[in-house]
């Protein structure tokens, strides 16, 4: 798709639980080419936002495209040629504790080309795992040998096993120190610019925002309210933008100099 295309187009959803209605009338686009990061509250439905987009969760209403495609009321299987267009890393990496980290990137090989002989899974896994930035020995240690950052990369090569074009990432660097968190940015990016990804990140990190994201995408009163820079956003009268942003966190992010930003 043309850089800057609509890639995922979201258009008056509806998401309840019982009596909570966590989304109604949400809309939201994603462009072709750019990390969009995703923030709200908690328990503004950012995850619910994202499982409603891969299919994991049926919306109560509304309408879903991806690549230009129609996602919801359709089976898992007349949607297997949408699905392997993408990869996800959920919150923790979500590795399988009793497979490998190979083996983990195999999984989703071996579900959509059963026909792969194991000396090219091998092959594919032992890849992956470099372009995540492990190294070549991290393919033969299971998940619980493996650091938290560690982990979170092995999360990212799994993710990028099917050559993906789109990469969901749901709070990618929660849970690491700040240097860990900058070096994983950085992969974000380095991927996004090297492999021409676009992709969808939910995070509360100010610095990731600062660092990578193209745009922004706020949810708050069960919807996304607003969608841009964080320039454009912080132009905005909204209260919730107003404290996440100007507060003294979202200050200190935006103080750091262009110089020391990822990518500079």
């Amino acid at each position: 798709m043309d850089r800057g295309a609509p890639i995922i187009e979201v258009r008056n959803l509806g998401n309840a639980f019982g009596d909570q209605v966590v989304h109604e009338g949400l809309d939201l686009t994603v462009r072709c080419g750019e990390i969009l990061g995703v923030v709200g509250g908690s328990g503004s439905g950012k995850s619910v936002l994202m499982r409603s987009i891969t299919g994991l969760q049926t919306p109560e209403a509304g309408e879903i495209e991806v690549f230009g495609e129609p996602m919801i009321g359709r089976d898992e299987e007349e949607a297997k040629h949408i699905r392997r267009r993408w990869g996800v890393l959920f919150q923790g990496g979500a590795l399988f504790s009793t497979l490998t980290v190979a083996e983990n990137i195999q999984v989703p090989i071996r579900e959509f080309y059963p026909g792969i002989t194991p000396d090219l899974l091998e092959e594919i896994a032992a890849y992956k795992i470099s372009m995540s930035g492990l190294s070549v020995d991290a393919g033969a240690k299971f998940p619980s040998e493996l650091s938290g950052g560690m982990r979170k990369r092995a999360g990212v090569a799994r993710a990028l096993s099917l050559d993906p074009e789109l990469l969901f990432l749901d709070e990618p660097t929660a849970g690491l120190d700040p240097i860990g968190a900058a070096k994983f940015d950085q992969l974000i990016l380095e991927l996004r610019d090297a492999l021409g990804l676009t992709v969808f990140l939910i995070t509360h990190d100010l610095d990731t925002l600062h660092a990578i994201c193209d745009r922004v995408a706020v949810i708050a009163d069960k919807k996304v309210v607003a969608v841009g820079t964080i320039k454009e956003l912080l132009a905005l009268d909204h209260q919730w933008i107003q404290e996440y942003f100007n507060g003294p966190r979202g200050r200190a992010a935006a103080s750091i100099d262009e110089s020391e930003k990822v990518g500079a």
